[in-house]
Protein backbone atom coordinates (compact mmCIF):
# COMPACT_ATOMS: atom_id res chain seq x y z
CA UNK A 1 0.00 0.00 0.00
CA UNK A 2 1.22 3.64 -0.86
CA UNK A 3 1.21 6.41 0.99
CA UNK A 4 -1.67 9.26 0.08
CA UNK A 5 -0.67 12.43 -0.51
CA UNK A 6 -1.84 15.39 1.08
CA UNK A 7 -2.78 18.78 0.70
CA UNK A 8 -0.36 20.11 2.90
CA UNK A 9 2.44 18.13 0.70
CA UNK A 10 1.93 19.57 -2.48
CA UNK A 11 1.25 22.90 -1.24
CA UNK A 12 4.68 22.89 0.39
CA UNK A 13 5.71 20.56 -2.86
CA UNK A 14 4.56 24.47 -4.72
CA UNK A 15 5.54 26.68 -2.74
CA UNK A 16 9.44 25.07 -3.05
CA UNK A 17 9.01 25.09 -6.68
CA UNK A 18 7.76 28.38 -7.08
CA UNK A 19 10.32 29.36 -4.45
CA UNK A 20 13.33 27.69 -6.51
CA UNK A 21 12.37 29.24 -9.97
CA UNK A 22 12.33 33.08 -8.75
CA UNK A 23 16.10 32.09 -7.14
CA UNK A 24 17.29 30.52 -9.79
CA UNK A 25 16.03 33.46 -12.33
CA UNK A 26 16.96 36.11 -9.94
CA UNK A 27 20.89 34.49 -9.70
CA UNK A 28 20.98 34.11 -13.55
CA UNK A 29 20.10 37.69 -14.02
CA UNK A 30 22.59 38.77 -11.40
CA UNK A 31 25.82 36.65 -12.95
CA UNK A 32 24.45 37.88 -16.79
CA UNK A 33 25.09 41.33 -15.38
CA UNK A 34 28.05 40.75 -14.33
CA UNK A 35 29.37 39.07 -16.69
CA UNK A 36 28.53 41.93 -19.00
CA UNK A 37 30.18 44.67 -16.35
CA UNK A 38 33.10 42.42 -16.76
CA UNK A 39 33.48 42.31 -20.82
CA UNK A 40 32.68 45.70 -20.88
CA UNK A 41 35.76 46.64 -18.47
CA UNK A 42 38.19 44.31 -20.70
CA UNK A 43 37.65 45.34 -23.82
CA UNK A 44 39.42 48.26 -25.48
CA UNK A 45 37.12 51.37 -26.51
CA UNK A 46 35.59 51.46 -29.88
CA UNK A 47 37.10 53.63 -32.08
CA UNK A 48 36.36 55.10 -35.21
CA UNK A 49 37.05 53.11 -38.18
CA UNK A 50 39.68 54.51 -40.02
CA UNK A 51 40.16 55.44 -43.14
CA UNK A 52 42.45 52.72 -45.55
CA UNK A 53 44.77 54.68 -47.66
CA UNK A 54 44.88 53.27 -51.14
CA UNK A 55 47.20 54.53 -53.70
CA UNK A 56 46.29 56.52 -56.55
CA UNK A 57 46.32 54.92 -60.43
CA UNK A 58 49.44 56.86 -61.29
CA UNK A 59 50.88 56.60 -57.74
CA UNK A 60 53.87 53.46 -57.68
CA UNK A 61 54.20 52.34 -54.33
CA UNK A 62 55.98 48.79 -55.16
CA UNK A 63 58.90 48.04 -57.46
CA UNK A 64 58.37 46.88 -61.05
CA UNK A 65 56.95 42.69 -61.01
CA UNK A 66 59.99 41.69 -63.15
CA UNK A 67 62.64 43.11 -60.00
Amino acid sequence: MGTSLTPDFWQLFVVLVVTSVVLTVIISAALDALVVRLRQRRSPEVRPPQRVRRPRRGDQVSASPGS
